[in-house]
C-alpha cells in the first residue's frame, strides 16, 4: 500500500496561487450575473422634460420594473452635453454609471476643439434607443397654420423671427438654419439648455418659433397649449395624420435624431450584453411599444456591435447614418456643409460613405429612402 506524502507548507502556498485566480474569475462572474446589485445611475446630459429624457425615463423605468432594479436619473445639461459625458468617461467600469445621450455624442467633436475625454476612446456602445423626428411648433398667438405662412411671416418681419433651439449644434438648431437656407428668410438663433425649458418659454411666449423633439412636444400639442405647423419627417405621423411634413413646402427636408445607451469604456462585456438583453426587452413589451408609437419614436432591436457601427458612421459622416431595418446604412445629407458652416464657421470634411460596402442613400427605420436629411444633437 503506497503511502501519499504530505503536502509541505511550500506546496500548498503554490497550489493555493495558481487557484487564486480562478477564484477571482468566479466571483467576477457570479457578480456580473447578479447585476446590478445596487441603485445604477443614469446620466441623461440634458435637462427634464426634453425628449431624450422623456424616452430615457420610459424606458429605464420600465427595465427597473423588470428587473427589480433602481435606475436613478440624473439629468446633468449644459455644453451640448459634454459636462455629463466627461463626468461618464471617468466613472468607475463596472456599470453602476450609465448615459442615455443623444446625437451631440457624434457631433460635438466637431464643434468643440478640446474635448475633455474621448468619444472613441472612452465610450463603450449598448443600445440604439429611438430614432425621433421633430415637430415645429409655435406659440398659440401666432398667426400662421403652414409651413408657407410661416416663410411669408419671416419675409414680412423686419429683421427676421426669433427662433429657439435646444442648444448650439442641437437636432433643432440644424433644423432652423436648413430651413433659414431652404426658404431663403433670416431667422434669429436664440440657443437654449435643453428642450425642456425651451418648451416652457414657447408655452409662455417667451419665445414664438421652435423645432421641438416629438416625444417632448406632443402631448403639448394634443393638449392644445401649442400649435403644431409641421413635421421634419416623412409623410403623415400616426400621432398626429393632420400635420403635413415640413417637406411638403419645401422638398427635401427631413431632420432626425437619435438617442442611445452608453457605459465608460472597459465595463464587463457580459455587462453591457446584459443591459443591451433587457432593454431590448423592454421594447418587446406592449406598453412600452404602444407608448413610442405614441410619442412618434422609432425603435428597434439592436446589439452592441450595430449601435457602435453606427454612431462610428455618425461620427465619421458628420451627422449622416441612419437606420434601417435589419441594417444599418450611411450617408451625407446635401446641406450639411452648408449648416455646419452656419454652426461653427468651417468646411464639413466628411465625404459620402457607407457601411459594410452597401450602398451610401440614407434610409428611415422602415428602409425607406431619405432624400435629404439633418442628424445632430437630441434636447
Amino acid at each position: 500500500m503506497r503511502h501519499r506524502r504530505a503536502l509541505t507548507r511550500r506546496q500548498v502556498l503554490k497550489a493555493s496561487a495558481g487557484a487564486l485566480p480562478l477564484v477571482i474569475a468566479a466571483a467576477t462572474a457570479s457578480a456580473q450575473a447578479a447585476y446590478p446589485t445596487r441603485p445604477v445611475k443614469v446620466v441623461i446630459p440634458y435637462p427634464p422634460a426634453g425628449g431624450a429624457d422623456t424616452v430615457g425615463r420610459l424606458l429605464f423605468q420600465k427595465l427597473g420594473e423588470m428587473w427589480g432594479a433602481q435606475f436613478v436619473i440624473d439629468n446633468r445639461g449644459g455644453a451640448g452635453g459634454t459636462i455629463a459625458a466627461a463626468a461618464v468617461a471617468k466613472a468607475e467600469r463596472d456599470g453602476y454609471t450609465i448615459m442615455y445621450d443623444a446625437t451631440a455624442h457624434s457631433v460635438n467633436p466637431s464643434l468643440y476643439a478640446n474635448l475633455p475625454y474621448d468619444t472613441v476612446k472612452d465610450f463603450q456602445a449598448v443600445f440604439l434607443a429611438a430614432l425621433i423626428t421633430n415637430l415645429l411648433v409655435v406659440n398659440k398667438s401666432v398667426d400662421v397654420q403652414s409651413v408657407a405662412d410661416v416663410i411669408a411671416l419671416a419675409k414680412a418681419t423686419p429683421g427676421g423671427l426669433d427662433w429657439a433651439s435646444s442648444g448650439n449644434g442641437t437636432v433643432q438648431h440644424l433644423a432652423l438654419e436648413m430651413f433659414r437656407h431652404r426658404a431663403g428668410i433670416k431667422l434669429n438663433h436664440i440657443p437654449y439648455r435643453g428642450g425642456g425649458p425651451v418648451l416652457n418659454d414657447l408655452i409662455g411666449g417667451q419665445v414664438k418659433f421652435y423645432f421641438s423633439n416629438a416625444a417632448a412636444s406632443i402631448g403639448h400639442v394634443q393638449a392644445g397649449t401649442l400649435k403644431c405647423i409641421a413635421h421634419t419627417g416623412r409623410g403623415r405621423l400616426a400621432a398626429l395624420p393632420d400635420v403635413p411634413a415640413v417637406a411638403e413646402t419645401l422638398p427635401g427636408f427631413e431632420a432626425y435624431e437619435w438617442n442611445g445607451v452608453f457605459v465608460p469604456a472597459g465595463t464587463p462585456a457580459d455587462i453591457v450584453d446584459k443591459l443591451n438583453g433587457g432593454l431590448n426587452a423592454v421594447l418587446r413589451q406592449p406598453d412600452i411599444a404602444a407608448r413610442l408609437r405614441q410619442l412618434n419614436v422609432e425603435s428597434r432591436e439592436n446589439t452592441p456591435e450595430e449601435f457602435r457601427a453606427f454612431v462610428a458612421a455618425e461620427r465619421n459622416g458628420e451627422m449622416g447614418a441612419r437606420g434601417a431595418r435589419g441594417q444599418y446604412q450611411a450617408g451625407i445629407a446635401d446641406d450639411v456643409g452648408l449648416l455646419l458652416l452656419h454652426v461653427h464657421g468651417r468646411e464639413c470634411s466628411a465625404g459620402k460613405g457607407a457601411m459594410r460596402g452597401e450602398d451610401s442613400t440614407p434610409r428611415s427605420m422602415d428602409g425607406s429612402c431619405i432624400a435629404s436629411y439633418v442628424t445632430a444633437a437630441s434636447d
